[in-house]
């Protein structure tokens, strides 16, 4: 029998099990595998769906998904076709431990175009992160959106005594605070996603990129010089609005700002994945998360020729939303942040 524990998780040891051309990892020691037999793939058919293998979703796609992510994709997009927002899935567009983002064609009605479904994998094959750094002074959300209000304390013990319906209710608050920091950032004119609907396992929003290419992440792209130090002042401006809102990405890096060229411009970025969203004002950690935020966008954008001062960048917007209330004193930051921009600016091109 093959071994579960030489694989990344659990949704690697099913897609082994499920397709017999998958090549399993190596292992440097131990006995060779041997083929997994067709009863053991029928022995766990009905978990790779969370149930859902079976389920008459009524509608077909372009995009064919395996046997084992059939059911619950169709399943959780199901609203969004129900609600006339979409007509088709034509490709997946990236794959993820905690979700995997599909391309989908936009309902006419609704002005067509390319549109980005993030769905959440099942439970047994989701590898959330441990939640309660971020989710310290965070209220929980309902799938409205709304904060749970005086069933809080119910749905805390629930979540505190990992019952399924804690599990769920935290899975619905994870991805509700996706929807709505990309909400509240996308109105104060923020580079994110707009975020167009949500359901019980999915986020709809804008796509970046082309039906043929999705706007690839900044880590896979070279960034000529100038380019870069323009994009890096973008980063930071949009850290410091997102701190206006009292919001602290808590994943940022290169890996979650996606890129797409322009032919008579600089490049468009657009940040992503904001479920681990943090509270500026309500959580413990949030200075050191917000710091390590910035070390990480620093050190892309110091590999592209940008010189940074992470240390400078985390006293100066630290000063401004946290430790100095007073509006002039916030004016004053602003032109220092402002002011310290322009002079690393200035640094990198004489520099270069």
């Amino acid at each position: 029998m093959m071994r579960e524990d030489v694989y990344q998780d659990e949704y690697e040891y099913y897609e082994a099990i499920y397709d017999p051309s998958w090549v399993a990892p190596k292992q440097r020691r131990g006995p060779k595998r041997r083929r997994a037999t067709q009863e053991a793939r029928s022995q766990v058919i009905t978990q790779l769906t969370d149930d859902l293998s079976d389920v008459d979703v009524g509608y077909n796609t372009t995009y064919r998904p395996s046997r084992y992510e059939e059911g619950w994709l169709l399943d959780s997009l199901r609203p969004f076709y129900e609600e006339g927002l979409i007509t088709d899935v034509l490709s997946m567009v990236k794959g993820g431990k905690e979700a995997s983002v599909y391309c989908c064609e936009g309902h006419p009605a609704r002005g067509g175009g390319l549109l980005a479904a993030k769905v959440y994998r099942p439970r047994m094959f989701r590898n959330l992160r441990n939640d309660k750094m971020y989710r310290q002074g965070r209220e929980i959300l309902t799938a409205g959106g709304n904060p749970a209000g005086r069933d809080a304390g119910y749905l805390e013990r629930a979540i505190r005594n990992k019952t399924a319906f804690g599990a769920q209710a935290a899975h619905t608050s994870w991805l509700m605070y996706e929807f709505t920091a990309m909400e509240t950032l996308y109105q104060a004119g923020a580079p994110v996603p707009q975020p167009i609907a949500s359901s019980a396992n999915a986020v709809l929003m804008t796509y970046h990129g082309s039906e043929e290419l999705a706007a690839p992440t900044l880590n896979t792209v070279e960034l000529p010089p100038e380019e870069a130090r323009v994009l890096f002042q973008q980063v930071v401006r949009t850290i410091d609005l997102m701190l206006q809102h009292d919001l602290v990405h808590g994943d940022l890096s290169a890996f979650n700002i996606l890129y797409w060229p322009r032919e008579s411009a600089l490049g468009e970025i657009t940040i992503i994945d904001f479920p681990q969203v943090v509270n500026l004002r309500g959580n413990k950690n949030a200075h050191d998360i917000l710091q390590r935020d910035i070390q990480r966008v620093c050190e892309y954008f110091s590999r592209q020729g940008v010189l940074c001062d992470p240390p400078g960048i985390m006293r100066a917007l630290w000063s401004r939303h946290v430790q100095q209330p007073h509006p002039q004193d916030v004016a004053a930051d602003r032109s220092r942040i402002e002011l310290m921009l322009a002079e690393m600016s200035a640094e990198t091109e004489r520099a270069g």
